[in-house]
């Protein structure tokens, strides 16, 4: 069991990724703290995390915002040594090209890669002093490579990866093990089912990315010895063509 503080931001339904992540985060023993746009959410994860003897906090954080971005990592090395931060935060939009508002656009940038840079810069300066830690973050099969109507979604998860490369070759060598975890399939729960449901019934039974699994593949990039870091994993269901 661990002992400090956990970070995890983007976490929405209980049936998330996020969650989950915060729900294996505090069964290690660390204390976690929820960050998202909604308070509602953020709670009930928490609340379900407190009932099964872990030690959650909700925070309602906007990562594209500079201040609530400093208040939360604040916040954190408040309660503890902060160890591990998850940035899970993943804003897409399905939109063709030519009906792609720069709005629009500039909202994705924003919640995947500004947020990202925020999160992951807030996190160095709480873990340097102490020259340990580890900053995960979530990518998808758009951070490598871009097709319509995925344009905006793609630049701004590419951004992403590319923070997540500059923050480990800066900080790598001082003790910071970052990562960037490309998800390679469409994960299983709420959003899926609600907005992709032929897609899901196509996949059939282990065609989609179960979210206690992807967990389990965080925590172990987190206890992984300095001497054997991996600094990008992908995941995919056995499945899924590649």
């Amino acid at each position: 069991m661990e002992s400090g503080t956990a970070v995890v931001v983007g976490v929405g339904s209980e049936t998330g990724l996020g969650a989950a992540l915060a729900r294996r985060f505090a069964s290690e023993g660390l204390r976690v703290i929820l960050a998202g746009r909604t308070a509602k959410s953020l709670k009930s994860v928490a609340a379900a995390i407190t009932d099964a003897g872990g030690a959650a906090l909700a925070k309602v954080t906007d990562a594209s915002r500079e201040k609530d971005v400093i208040a939360l990592f604040d916040k954190a090395a408040a309660d503890g040594d902060l160890r591990l931060v998850a940035y899970n935060v993943g804003n897409n939009a399905t939109t063709p090209l030519l009906q792609t508002e720069a709005a629009v656009f500039e909202s994705v940038w924003r919640q995947n890669a500004l947020g990202g840079f925020l999160v992951g810069r807030e996190a160095v300066r709480r873990m340097l002093p102490r020259g340990e830690g580890t900053i995960l973050f979530t990518g998808a099969t758009a951070s490598l490579r871009a097709r319509p109507p995925f344009t905006a979604f793609a630049s701004a998860k590419a951004a992403l990866r590319a923070v997540a490369q500059g923050l480990a070759r800066e900080f790598g060598p001082q003790g910071l093990h970052v990562a960037h975890v490309v998800i390679d399939g469409v994960i299983e729960g709420d959003y899926a089912r609600s907005n992709f449901p032929d897609f899901v019934r196509a996949k059939g039974e282990d065609g989609l990315l179960k979210v206690d699994a992807i967990a389990d593949s965080f925590w172990a990039l987190h206890r992984q010895p300095k001497s054997a870091w991996t600094h990008e994993l992908d995941l995919r269901p056995f499945k899924e063509p590649f």
